[in-house]
């Protein structure tokens, strides 16, 4: 579960985003990224049995900076008002499959697969559906699959308007082929986080998952 102490900090960063404050509340800061990495501890050794894959993780794989890359953002508030946890199959590889939990004001949810990757692992993606989209199809038929995540995310930005480049646009899994990302959300309650058996519950959902990151993994690891 998130603490008190913690979703209070939250809280008040989101009123007070700046750097004078985080410099006057740093003891409160540091009292936070315990209570963060404690959590994602406790979300670990629930998804670590359940995907032998996640075994080599450890917490420091799972964190986000605070600090908010402002570069080439018109909102220049510093920091990051939500908490997130990535676990990924393989913390070695950039891109790999995994699962994601996003704690946020107003906008919580869980996700995984593979977000935004680059144009050799797209297209090795891509190379998987063409000869085994029946593979990838039945995982996201499967009731487990269904339950949790309904379907793969098929936003606006997410979906090619054309078939791809060199892939047949007459292709039985055509509408699969044309994503540019391959992931499945799930939005959730804020009032979850603070339930004490929050992990065994969020672990649940989120290992229905694992089929589509093993597909990927696959995917990823087979020689063009």
């Amino acid at each position: 579960m998130i603490t008190k102490e913690a979703l209070q900090f939250l809280s008040e960063l989101i009123a007070n985003n700046n750097t004078e404050w985080m410099h006057a509340n740093k003891k409160r800061y540091e009292s936070y990224k315990k209570d963060y990495h404690n959590f994602i501890t406790s979300i670990l050794s629930e998804m670590k049995p359940l995907d032998k894959s996640l075994e080599a993780l450890e917490v420091k794989n799972c964190t986000f900076r605070i600090n908010r890359d402002i570069r080439f953002s018109k909102d220049k508030s510093p920091y990051k008002t939500n908490m997130g946890v990535w676990m990924s199959q393989d913390k070695n590889r950039k891109n790999a499959p995994g699962y994601y939990i996003h704690f946020e004001t107003g906008n919580c949810f869980i996700a995984g697969g593979v977000w935004c990757p680059e144009a050799g692992e797209l297209k090795q993606i891509r190379k998987e559906i063409e000869f085994f989209h029946d593979d990838l199809e039945a995982i996201v038929s499967n009731k487990n699959f269904q339950k949790e995540f309904n379907q793969l995310d098929r936003g606006e930005n997410n979906v090619l308007k054309k078939a791809p480049k060199d892939f047949d646009p007459n292709h039985p899994a055509i509408e699969l082929l044309k994503l540019k990302s391959f992931t499945a959300s799930h939005k959730i309650s804020e009032t979850i986080f603070s339930e004490t058996d929050f992990s065994k519950k969020i672990a649940r959902k989120l290992i229905a998952l694992k089929p589509l990151n093993d597909f990927l993994s696959r995917a990823l690891e087979t020689e063009d």
